[in-house]
């Protein structure tokens, strides 16, 4: 068992930082170095910080004759692992330019060599098998905030560069937006029996839910606009305290990347024609919140969405707009039915994001990885264009602060059933 799940492993390692290479090639050193606010990171430190990942938890534990590449990025990529020791604050990130770009590939370099000789040999324990894995998933993670960080970065270029030219081919119209009704009912969630889950996924538990309905798929631009040029924007009783409060102060008129015209958009292939249909994204949790009271709707629990995504699980091959698609913005769907619960955008529920019954951390610093976040955030689920096809799962609870924007975050509605 151990002998096949190592091959997987090492197949896997192989593939995942070859994707990480090939979406930083076409960047140069000056690329990889900005940090355009202080939730955003240098391209740099997130190749290095993946690398410091694998170096810490697995080579420093696994070999008796460990010897770190270089013991400064013990501290200089450490995130938040109070555990580990010092680290570097993060909003300075963008003052390390030293090691250069070179030094921090040769870095990971050094850590893959490390990582597929302890593979090729087939020795490891189960228990640093795991710590593999996991380091695994912690880098898809990384990909998509590479591309998202990338996103503000170049936004706040005046040139406004583009990172690539693919740009999606976008149907000219899409089913109207439909109501689904589910019963309710006793429901599972959490973490599968089998596959790999973060510790906050679980453990998977039973959930009563009242019938509920969800719309087929998320909200389009073009029903966005309808509430931006209803006042959406100037009328605070649709707004929580705290989300009048950011519109105010940061002068919110519309989603992150949209131009003044209200018909473009800036993406990672330059400024586009807003597409019409596409799935409205780098909303806030506020923004969600806002447009859904306006709709008359709710967002729905991550309860509620997680029992309703089940039943389209798993997405087919052509289904979804993942980050292995290499066009990284939202296209729409001509679906029927509960389209689009995987890939494009991610959906906010109305879930604040808080531990399972029965949670808990794992042991020692890597107990840190998502636990001690379970405040002051809201849930998000689903996936994006940014995402990984096999990152994703319906039990994964992505997580941010309700004024955040510049993840590929959308928002699909949801009500309490409608008598019939």
């Amino acid at each position: 068992m151990l002998i096949t799940r190592t091959a997987a492993l090492r197949a896997a390692f192989t593939q995942i930082r070859a994707q990480t290479s090939i979406l930083v090639q076409r960047l140069s050193a000056e690329d990889c170095m900005v940090q355009s606010m202080p939730d955003a990171s240098p391209i740099k430190w997130h190749l290095a910080h993946t690398s410091w990942f694998f170096e810490t938890f697995v080579l420093a534990q696994a070999l008796r004759d460990f010897k770190p590449f270089d013991p400064a990025y013990r501290m200089l990529f450490n995130s938040y692992y109070v555990g580990v020791g010092e680290r570097h604050p993060r909003p300075m990130r963008s003052v390390l330019s030293r090691p250069g770009l070179d030094e921090v590939r040769a870095y990971r370099a050094h850590v893959e060599h490390g990582i597929d000789t302890l593979l090729a040999r087939g020795m490891l324990k189960a228990e640093q098998l795991d710590l593999i894995e996991l380091g695994l998933h912690h880098e898809q993670q990384h990909q998509e905030l590479i591309l998202t960080d990338l996103k503000h970065h170049l936004w706040c270029n005046p040139l406004h560069p583009a990172f690539h030219d693919r740009s999606p081919v976008q149907p000219a119209a899409v089913p109207p937006q439909r109501w689904l009704r589910f019963s309710g009912g006793l429901a599972e969630i959490g973490r599968p029996a089998t596959g790999f889950a973060f510790d906050n996924e679980g453990p998977r538990h039973g959930m009563w839910l009242q019938p509920y309905e969800l719309a087929t798929r998320p909200v389009s631009n073009a029903e966005y606009q309808a509430f931006i040029e209803d006042g959406g924007y100037r009328q605070p009783q649709l707004w929580l305290s705290d989300g009048w409060d950011c519109v105010v102060r940061e002068g919110w008129q519309a989603p992150l990347y949209w131009l003044e015209d209200g018909t473009s958009h800036f993406t990672l292939a330059g400024e586009q024609p807003l597409p019409p249909h596409a799935p409205v994204c780098h909303l806030s949790y506020y923004e969600a919140e806002a447009y859904a009271r306006w709709a008359g709707a709710r967002l729905p629990s991550e309860a509620e969405w997680e029992h309703a995504a089940g039943t389209v699980w798993p997405p087919g091959p052509d289904e979804g707009n993942f980050l292995e698609d290499a066009i990284f913005a939202p296209c729409a769907s001509a679906s029927e039915g509960l389209a689009q619960c995987f890939g494009d955008v991610w959906e906010w529920t109305g879930s604040a994001y808080l531990p399972y019954p029965g949670f808990r951390p794992a042991c020692g610093a890597v107990g840190e990885y998502n636990g001690k976040f379970m405040i002051n955030q809201m849930v998000l689920r689903g996936g994006s264009c940014a995402t990984p096809r096999h990152h994703i799962r319906p039990s994964y609870r992505n997580f941010f602060p309700p004024s955040a924007r510049w993840q590929f975050s959308g928002v699909r509605l949801a009500r309490d059933a409608q008598s019939t």
